[in-house]
């Protein structure tokens, strides 16, 4: 899939963006779905950026924008830029592709990704979650912005293969008569490292004020602010010590990047022990939970840049705005396990 990105990434894109923009002419003309504005079980409409759209004009633009996204996805496809235009098709693809992965979607996101395994295992173990289940996190319009996240990665994939193109690189793997450099295996483990240590070590801030308030500790807020969460929402703090929980695990999980038993399936792991650990299976995860982690970050910078949080509850907050930072660093070390692990292409031959 890979060596034949050039085949079918700007296809794909344009598929996508003329597939959405029928759904935004739907919306546009009455017809139900539309997921932002009054129909998003949002409460009070602060986790969008676009809580305050409605279906027109915003089914319109979505219709527009959609076409002129399959038009300009069709031009990444198939025109092999030249001259001092050539860099308008990317400098138009990258922005759009970065605000569907990483603007438009809103912390749901993770919450939902978050969530999932709990409401799987809860019923193995009659655990009451006071009947919330899958739908519960991923309402239509969560499962939307899934969609847009898509939509996002196939318009990157569009751009990085004109790119390609156009510096005559190997469309598969992106590599260079010359070589070298900062892709280069040797290069790559170096700052792939130091990216490693940040994106482990940037969630334990958020993990230790939610494992406090847990068993009680007012780390980085109010008594009363405790009080008052347990008493509106029952079990609130047990949940974020979950969710601390799981950036945790997730923390241990990316050391795996540089270490062995990120290569090789320990030997405790039946069926799997000594094979080797498939490239994917370790950066499509990662780079997956960069973009969730960052958007949710930005969201939580957007609700501090709109006061919503008091500055002696800093605990409640200043954790998360540090989730970009998380979600980058992740990000380059995926990207590091990437090309230390590619090996020889088949396509071009380098290694």
């Amino acid at each position: 899939m890979r060596s034949r990105l050039p085949a079918w990434a700007g296809y794909a894109a344009a598929l996508w963006s003329l597939a959405y923009g029928l759904l935004g002419l739907r919306w546009a003309l009455g017809g139900p779905g539309f997921p932002w504005g009054a129909s998003d079980p949002d409460p009070d409409g602060a986790l969008s950026i676009l809580s305050g759209a409605r279906p027109q004009p915003g089914g319109w633009w979505i219709a527009g924008l959609g076409l002129a996204c399959a038009v300009l996805s069709l031009v990444l496809a198939v025109v092999r830029g030249r001259g001092p235009l050539r860099m308008v098709p990317p400098a138009l693809a990258w922005p759009a592709a970065v605000a569907l992965m990483l603007v438009i979607p809103d912390s749901r996101l993770m919450m939902g990704v978050a969530y999932t395994p709990l409401l799987l295992v809860a019923p193995l173990f009659g655990w009451d979650l006071g009947g919330a289940g899958l739908l519960d996190v991923w309402p239509w319009e969560v499962v939307n912005q899934l969609l847009c996240v898509l939509g996002g990665v196939l318009l990157a994939a569009a751009a990085l293969s004109y790119h390609r193109r156009g510096r005559r690189a190997c469309a598969g793997c992106g590599r260079t008569a010359g070589g070298g450099g900062w892709t280069a295996p040797a290069a790559a483990a170096r700052w792939g490292r130091r990216a490693v240590h940040v994106a482990a070590t940037v969630p334990l801030v958020y993990c230790a004020t939610r494992w406090a308030w847990a068993l009680g500790i007012p780390l980085g807020v109010s008594e009363e602010f405790l009080a008052e969460g347990s008493r509106d929402t029952p079990g609130i703090w047990l949940a974020g010590a979950y969710l601390a929980t799981f950036g945790a695990l997730g923390g241990i999980l990316t050391l795996g990047l540089t270490q062995r038993w990120g290569e090789v399936f320990p030997r405790w792991i039946p069926g799997l022990r000594g094979r080797r650990v498939p490239p994917p299976l370790a950066v499509v995860p990662a780079a997956f939970v960069s973009v969730i982690v960052t958007v949710a970050g930005l969201t939580y910078i957007r609700w501090t840049v709109a006061g919503r949080f008091e500055l002696s509850e800093v605990g409640a907050w200043l954790p998360e705005t540090f989730w970009p930072i998380w979600g980058a660093a992740l990000a380059a070390a995926a990207l590091a396990y990437h090309l230390r692990r590619r090996g020889r292409c088949r396509r071009c031959g380098r290694l």
